[in-house]
């Protein structure tokens, strides 16, 4: 179905990149280019060693980062002044508010790929106030004067917004160019490492690692997880009573069904690079249809995390409720389910 107004699925990583530059490349995902993603945006970019996203800040968004492949290390400065510098690497998750100035740069050695996930569904990348498009549109005697520099230093920056920087070079914790560090440690104000948690079990064959509020206090509008389900698995029939679902397919191939009620279901099969949407209090499952384990980053418009499976519903209503409801015999109502599955395993 292509990425046509009435399908759930756009293919991100085959768009053309909106942003092509030595230091990296970006791919974009908004309502404006995915109209039913409405509640929420997303951004697949890449870095290459020492390339940049430069200083910036979101005005009508909080950004929340999962890293795929490689390494970055982000700068935040908070507006009481506290500022913050982390690593992050695959699987660690990080978040920014709207309007906190920061940047993102690959430390190498390879090029580093993460996920952007917006809690707004038009925002757009190309509308982001960077540090070079401002200083480049300021009078340079107004700029040289609130940085306390002379002229010539602000002629020699760029002449309009870069973007992205570099590649300069490769971050050195050890160098005395850089900024003083504390010890590391595993959970820090903006860092949340996602994969490091213990998974979600169930017998229906599949992990779920989840992250909001609760766990990252900062991520106050944004919480996120990510699946693993096993082939012919399904993670089942449910809705989210609280927030819009945004899907980023890692790994494997799926079939995903968002229902919308009045009869109205949409199907479509997704692959490694896709992107998925369900709409907040929308029903829609996801199922393994491939030989191999299926992975989906998945992102929600609230730092809550909600959801109302089918099965735990069904297995609160006494049997005479399902058996009327469902029109089927009693005998029938006492097989459904009696717990909640999350996991369903393939048959």
């Amino acid at each position: 179905m292509g990425n046509a107004k009435n399908t759930y699925r756009f293919q991100l990583e085959k768009e053309p990149a909106s942003h092509v530059k030595p230091g990296g490349t970006t791919r974009e995902a908004s309502a404006k280019q995915f109209p039913i993603s409405q509640g929420i945006a997303g951004v697949s970019m890449r870095l290459a060693p020492g390339g940049m996203r430069e200083l910036h800040w979101h005005a009508n968004a909080g950004e929340w980062g999962f890293v795929v492949t490689g390494s970055v290390r982000n700068t935040c400065l908070h507006p009481d002044g506290s500022s913050y510098i982390d690593t992050f690497g695959p699987g660690d998750v990080w978040y920014f508010p709207r309007g906190f100035g920061h940047s993102i740069q690959c430390v190498g050695p390879g090029e580093s790929h993460f996920i952007l996930i917006f809690d707004n569904g038009y925002f757009s990348e190309d509308h982001t106030f960077s540090i070079t498009d401002w200083l480049s549109h300021t009078p340079v005697p107004i700029a040289a004067q609130s940085l306390g520099v002379s002229p010539d230093v602000i002629a020699r920056m760029p002449k309009g917004e870069a973007y992205f920087a570099g590649p300069g070079p490769i971050p050195n914790d050890l160098s005395p160019y850089s900024t003083p560090r504390h010890d590391p440690t595993l959970l820090t104000t903006h860092r949340y490492p996602l994969m490091s948690q213990q998974p979600r079990r169930t017998p229906g064959g599949g992990t779920q690692r989840t992250v909001g509020v609760e766990e990252f206090p900062i991520s106050t509008t944004m919480a996120g997880s990510v699946l693993e389900i096993e082939p012919g698995g399904m993670r089942e029939l449910h809705w989210h009573p609280n927030a819009d679902e945004w899907q980023y397919y890692l790994e494997g191939t799926a079939e995903m069904a968002v229902f919308l009620a009045e009869g109205e279901v949409v199907m479509n099969e997704y692959e490694k690079g896709d992107v998925g949407y369900a709409p907040m209090g929308t029903g829609h499952y996801i199922k393994n249809t491939g030989k191999d384990l299926l992975k989906v980053l998945v992102g929600f418009n609230n730092g809550h995390y909600q959801a109302n499976d089918l099965s735990a519903w069904i297995s609160t209503n006494p049997f005479d409720v399902l058996s009327t409801n469902l029109n089927i015999p009693f005998e029938d109502a006492r097989k459904l389910p009696k717990h909640e599955h999350f996991f369903v395993p393939g048959r």
